[in-house]
This record gives structure tokens, C-alpha cells and sequence, in this order.
């Protein structure tokens, strides 16, 4: 199955989400608010004081971003408030009495590499990601090319109902960004991180959107992959609520779900089985130069050891609930970048954009 709709907006903040949500109106109602993850957030912190802590610093900080969510949930045809929750999760703890299975399906994974170079068309910058995700959502994503008026254009991986940002992405300056999930366990009333996320798209340098993960007033946060045409670095940024720490990539390095930072050492997480087993398995691959004869995507689509794939499908038999929804491939030289996004290697260029 085919699962990425292109979608196209344009226009100030409303406008653009109210596009967005007109084009995703049918997936949300269909499968986004059937999701358990969400009907579980909504029935704990609907109308909580801390969701409005989170609001408050939403509204404070990127009024435009929330604009946009305001027009998305519109354009869907459901209240802010719901639309507001489903960009908090991961902001927002899951009660603790929640079945195994549903925090599982909740732990959605993503693996990325990095592999650097020396920003010719025949040797890019490479960073390439695996996008997991909730099986449901499988068939049901798009493909974002959003003009906004203010701030460069981008085109992201979109899930329905959520602001873009989070997941993989170019914008319009060149600057690629790729997300990794955390399960840090330091959460705090602040800026939601699907916002700090959307907020890189909106950056003209990479220096620009490590200012804004650098910023202390996060509710809790991810990890961030970054290059951009021109500029020579790679750069891998953990940033939980209670710090950052910024690392220019020069040997290929890979990054599944977890801290590895030293400066975390003592930072309290959840690291499951698969994002242990990724974390290996990428790096072994990448250590035994697989890359290099088969590119990134024999490294991405590996599933030659099951309790250890990076190619993720239900039913692995792993702790960690999902599967890889899509496979994206960004080459970052001096001049420019091009990209490829898969699903899997039987569909392959399901996007294919050449530099």
C-alpha cells in the first residue's frame, strides 16, 4: 500500500493549518481519534492545569505555531483542546495503572544515521531515517509541502492531526532535520516539543535552530539530526527538558531511542529492547561499512537478525511496539540537497526529489 498523499498549503499561520486540516479531515476522523494512545491523554489531562501550563508557554513563545494548530483543528472539524493534546504527547506522562501493551504501542521508535562527507554530489552529507511509528497510522500519512508566508517553505513527513516538524524534513534554506523519540523521565511545564520541532523549520542556520534547543523552558524534548547545504557540519542534538548537548558528527554514527551522551549518564530514561538492539545493530552495520557498497538504505532496511531489526513490522517480538512507516534519505552537498523517501525496499522513491 502506498501510504504518502502529497498535500500542499500556503499562507499565513491560520491559513496554512486550516489547509492542512481540510486535507487531513477523513484520515483523522478515521483512524487519528481512535488512536488509544490519544483517547488515553485526552481522558487524563483534558482541562488539566498542567495542559494549560503547556498552552500558556505555547502561546507565550510561538503564537504563530498555535495559530496554526488552531487553523488545523478547524479545517478537521475538532476542538483545539483535542488537537492541542495530540501535539503534547510525549509532554504529557501516560497514567501509571495503563496496560503494558498501550505504553508499548505508545514508545514509538525512529532510527537515523549519520554519515558525513565531503559535500560533493558523488560523496554528500548523508542523513538517513527510519520514521516508526503506531501501526495504525500505516497508509494514512502525507507528504507536507507547506509555503508559509513568513519564514522559508518546507516539506515534511506529516502524521494527520499533528503539526509538521517532528518527524523528517527539509525547508527551503537547505537545513534537513531528522527526529528521534526520548523516554526521558524529566518532564516539566514549558514549550512543547512538537513546537521546538516545528520552530527549526522556521531556521535559516543550523547555529539558528540550536538556539532553540538550547533553550531551558522546554517541557521535554527529542533528538534532533541536522545539516544543511553549505555548511560543512553534521550535528546530533540531544536535548531532554534538563539540558543539551551538541555533537559534530565526523565519523558515520547512528541513533536509535535513547541518551548517549556522557553528560546524561545520570539522566533518568526508559531504553527498551529495540531501541538497545537498533542502537547496536546500526552501528555494527555502519562500523562493517555497509554503507558504503549498498548505501544507507542496506543499513535502514536490515532485518537480517528479528529480535534485533532496524526495518520494523508488528509482530517482531520486541518490547517496543511498531513499525517503520517510512524510510527517508536526505544527500546534503555545497550547493543543495536531494532526497528519496521509501516505503520499504519494495517501494522505493515514493518521493523523489534530485538536487
Amino acid at each position: 500500500m502506498t501510504q504518502l498523499q502529497p498535500l500542499q498549503a500556503r499562507g499565513n499561520a491560520y491559513d496554512l493549518g486550516h489547509q492542512i486540516g481540510l486535507a487531513v479531515h477523513d484520515r483523522v476522523h478515521a483512524v487519528s481519534i481512535h488512536n488509544a494512545e490519544l483517547k488515553s491523554l485526552q481522558a487524563t489531562w483534558h482541562g488539566s492545569g498542567y495542559l494549560r501550563q503547556l498552552e500558556a508557554a505555547a502561546r507565550q513563545f510561538y503564537p504563530q505555531f498555535v495559530r496554526e494548530m488552531e487553523g488545523m483543528a478547524d479545517g478537521i472539524g475538532l476542538p483545539f483542546q483535542q488537537i492541542f493534546i495530540w501535539n503534547c504527547r510525549g509532554d504529557l506522562r501516560l497514567p501509571g495503572d495503563l496496560p503494558v501493551g498501550l505504553k508499548n504501542a505508545a514508545a514509538d521508535g525512529c532510527t537515523t544515521l549519520l554519515i558525513p562527507g565531503a559535500m560533493t554530489p558523488e560523496d554528500p552529507h548523508i542523513i538517513a531515517h527510519n520514521e516508526d511509528g503506531s501501526d495504525d497510522l500505516y497508509g494514512h500519512c502525507f507528504w507536507l509541502s507547506a509555503t508559509p508566508d513568513s519564514g522559508p517553505s518546507f516539506e515534511s513527513y506529516l502524521y494527520p492531526g499533528m503539526i509538521a516538524g517532528h518527524t523528517l524534513a527539509v525547508n527551503g534554506a537547505g537545513l534537513v532535520q531528522t527526529i528521534n523519540n526520548l523516554r526521558v523521565h524529566d518532564l516539566q511545564p514549558g514549550i512543547p516539543r512538537h513546537l521546538s520541532a516545528r520552530a527549526v523549520l522556521g531556521c535559516s542556520s543550523i547555529d539558528d535552530a540550536i538556539e532553540i534547543l538550547n533553550r531551558t523552558d522546554r517541557a521535554s524534548g527529542f533528538h534532533h539530526n541536522l545539516g544543511q547545504a553549505g555548511d560543512r557540519r553534521l550535528i546530533s542534538v540531544e536535548a531532554p527538558a534538563s539540558g543539551c548537548a551538541v555533537r559534530h558528527i565526523t565519523t558515520p554514527s547512528a541513533h536509535a531511542n535513547h541518551l548517549l551522551d556522557p553528560q546524561f549518564a545520570h539522566t533518568e530514561q526508559s531504553i527498551t529492547a529495540s531501541s538497545a538492539a537498533r542502537q547496536t545493530r546500526a552501528s555494527h552495520l555502519l562500523a562493517a561499512a555497509t554503507h558504503r557498497d549498498g548505501g544507507p538504505e542496506a543499513v535502514l532496511f536490515d532485518r537480517a537478525e528479528t529480535d534485533k531489526t532496524i526495518h520494523r513490522r508488528p509482530g517482531d517480538g520486541s518490547d517496543d511496539y511498531g513499525r517503520t512507516l517510512a524510510t527517508g534519505v536526505f544527500k546534503i552537498t555545497a550547493d543543495g540537497v536531494s532526497w528519496a523517501i521509501h516505503d520499504g525496499p519494495q517501494q522505493l522513491n515514493l518521493i523523489n526529489q534530485p538536487g
